[in-house]
């Protein structure tokens, strides 16, 4: 059962009052017949504090001790009511409550009740998905010694739960990839996977992130206070991407946290002790910002406990031709298009090429080649399709959501014009150039409107 069938039990069923909060109290859903029972609109509820909205909730205690609350009576508007508040757990951590409220005919209740608490792992599971590595290392696919080496040693370090690892590596190598792995392959797989891009937050906003809040630490403090991310990975792994990023007087409370395994919210008096391995990735030079003083040697020191420098795609061509075709059944997959195969010309091609942009780079080449040979029917992969990108024309923007028809209307229409441009304008050569018949090219220049005079304008 999904969350949607879940959903329409709760709105059907008008013997049950039904509600959901989050780790930090706040209400993420009710019934409508819980709303009947406030006399409030779903907009005047939704994202609020439960205590805004009763004051003695019986499922905020639950969220605070993290015991189930079974049974309990419920005067509403005349009527006696049984009500139970039920905690939902990831790990020893409470991350939300689960409470209903039975009306009248308690059999029937009993019924939905057993149905709803069949699907509780429904939830559970979804938080765990969230908060859980994605990559394993059968997932790296390599033949080069460099790659062999360093997933061998990436394995023998996840079995050691709390040594520090450094992940070093231009963009786009897969430092992501490494950390999810270790993690996966290590004693703490089935627990906590959270990942903080530290370049992402802003830097007033770290420290809160990072550590969490107490409540009233700040104006605009969520009641309650809030979690940071340390305790919510307690037990399991946190990755800080982009550790590079993070400003010179937030590193010394990250390397207190390091080294004594307590955290401190804001706003808060008594530590909490915590149990995280932490990986650490970076696309910079850590030992020359140590030298320039931009980053702590001492906190450096503290997470290179063992280092893994991942070598960018240029230097290890020989895996170029072992991830292509994985990448291409991968991306087949997502575009909901038929899997190709690529021809040996095509795949010179991308060994030739530098890649500043690592896999990555490769992943979407390779996506714009799969769109060009969906759009004319090729069954092969071959060397006409793949456009390895220049400084001066950027076919598709592949980090906008579009359909894949409006992908290739976009590609068909600036390889015309870029085509149209390097011929003169000469539409017969043009024609000759793309393989097609100069009247379809006329009829796609008039679609496109392509003007066709000496400088190549599309409008």
């Amino acid at each position: 059962m999904n969350w949607e069938m879940l959903e329409l039990l709760f709105e059907q069923n008008r013997y049950m009052a039904v509600i959901f909060l989050d780790q930090d109290g706040i209400i993420k859903y009710l019934n409508e017949t819980y709303l009947e029972i406030l006399n409030l609109s779903r907009d005047q509820v939704v994202g609020k504090h439960v205590l805004e909205i009763t004051p003695h909730s019986r499922a905020y205690i639950t969220l605070q001790t993290g015991k189930a609350k079974v049974g309990y009576e419920w005067i509403v508007n005349g009527h006696h009511t049984l009500g139970t508040a039920l905690p939902i757990f990831e790990g020893d951590q409470v991350i939300g409550v689960f409470g209903y409220t039975m009306f009248l005919d308690l059999w029937d209740g009993k019924n939905i009740l057993d149905e709803i608490l069949s699907n509780l792992n429904l939830y559970k599971d979804e938080v765990h998905r969230l908060h859980s590595a994605a990559y394993k290392f059968e997932d790296i696919h390599c033949e080069s010694k460099a790659m062999t080496d360093i997933i061998i040693l990436a394995r023998q370090v996840a079995n050691h739960p709390l040594t520090t690892v450094l992940i070093s590596g231009e963009s786009g190598t897969g430092k992501e990839l490494f950390a999810h792995a270790i993690h996966n392959a290590s004693r703490r797989y089935n627990r906590p996977f959270v990942r903080v891009n530290c370049a992402a937050i802003p830097e007033n906003l770290l420290e809160s992130e990072l550590f969490g809040y107490e409540e009233g630490a700040y104006t605009g403090a969520k009641k309650g206070g809030k979690l940071g991310k340390f305790e919510l990975a307690d037990k399991g792994t946190i990755f800080l991407d982009e550790i590079a990023e993070v400003p010179l007087n937030m590193q010394s409370k990250l390397l207190f946290v390091l080294q004594e395994q307590v955290v401190e919210r804001l706003g808060g008096v008594n530590p909490t002790k915590i149990n995280v391995r932490v990986i650490a990735a970076t696309n910079r030079d850590l030992e020359k910002m140590v030298r320039t003083g931009s980053f702590r040697q001492d906190l450096y020191y503290r997470l290179n406990v063992v280092h893994i420098n991942i070598p960018p795609l240029r230097d290890r061509v020989e895996d170029i031709r072992l991830i292509t075709p994985h990448i291409i059944s991968n991306l087949s997959e997502r575009l909901n298009i038929k899997e190709r195969k690529i021809d040996d010309q095509a795949l010179q091609m991308l060994c030739k090429y530098t890649w500043p942009g690592n896999v990555r780079e490769l992943e979407n080449v390779l996506e714009r080649s799969l769109i060009i040979a969906e759009m004319d029917g090729s069954r092969i992969l071959s060397a006409r399709h793949i456009n390895i990108p220049d400084d001066k024309f950027d076919l598709i923007n592949l980090s906008e959501e579009k359909s894949l028809k409006s992908m290739l209307d976009e590609y068909e229409k600036k390889l015309l014009a870029k085509t149209l441009e390097k011929c003169q304008f000469d539409v017969p050569l043009a024609a000759r150039q793309l393989n097609m018949d100069p009247s379809s090219l006329y009829r796609k220049l008039r679609k496109y409107r392509i003007m066709i005079k000496r400088e190549c304008s599309i409008h």
